[in-house]
């Protein structure tokens, strides 16, 4: 696992040093493995495991919005942090198997349509605690098409946060590195307290996805 320091110079470096020592593709890897041994619907899984013991903000009552949900993976794990007495609600445009959970919420639903607002007030009318996105495009082999997709993707997700989310709450988004990285990642600094850019270890070798985590929400004024 790596801590990307601040900085486009280290940032690169990092990548690099990254890429170097890139293996080939493995596509049934030990977290694949490990997932199907847990019963677990992603490899994925362990991505948001690691990112919720390193952030400390997912604790047992909160509520969760996983965004770009299916096929569950993520809400698996939430599910299991927040316990009985919490919320998660998994939302994608595709329909997620239900956990059967009274506590797992699941809806079919584009988060930028007009009447999303309602959707989500109809399971929960509270601010949320946590916002997490691994939303992610379609890739296209092209790097800049990709890494603007991507960047696309993590602006829906940080305007969907700040429309719900509670004073202090926290956030978590895939984000393909390159292009305007920095440019999003100054976005989020200006509305979380603290912000940090973390590789998991279940991330593959070849790829230039990382999780940008935020604490601390800070609501736009009026």
């Amino acid at each position: 696992m790596v801590i990307l320091a601040p900085g486009h110079g280290k940032v690169v470096a990092l990548r690099r040093q990254h890429l170097d020592m890139a293996k080939p593709y493995e596509p049934k890897d030990r977290f694949y493995l490990k997932a199907k041994a847990q019963g677990l619907r992603a490899r994925s899984a362990f991505k948001i495991e690691e990112l919720a013991d390193r952030m400390g903000v997912v604790k047992p009552g909160i509520a969760v919005l996983d965004l770009g949900a299916a096929p569950g993976g993520w809400l698996q794990v939430l599910a299991k942090l927040v316990g009985p007495s919490g919320l998660v609600i998994g939302v994608d445009l595709v329909e997620i198997k239900s956990l059967s959970l009274a506590h797992a919420k699941t809806l079919v639903a584009d988060v930028t349509a007009p009447d999303f607002p309602q959707k989500l007030a109809a399971i929960t009318p509270r601010k949320l605690d946590l916002v997490t996105s691994d939303m992610a495009p379609k890739t296209t082999g092209i790097r800049a098409t990709d890494e603007a997709r991507s960047l696309e993707l993590c602006e829906i997700a940080l305007r969907c946060a700040e429309a719900h989310l509670r004073p202090g709450g926290a956030f978590i988004t895939k984000v393909f590195m390159g292009g305007d990285f920095k440019r999003y990642e100054t976005q989020v600094r200006k509305r979380f307290e603290q912000v940090k850019v973390m590789r998991p270890e279940a991330t593959r070798d070849r790829s230039f996805e990382v999780y940008i985590t935020a604490k601390g929400f800070r609501p736009p004024r009026p």
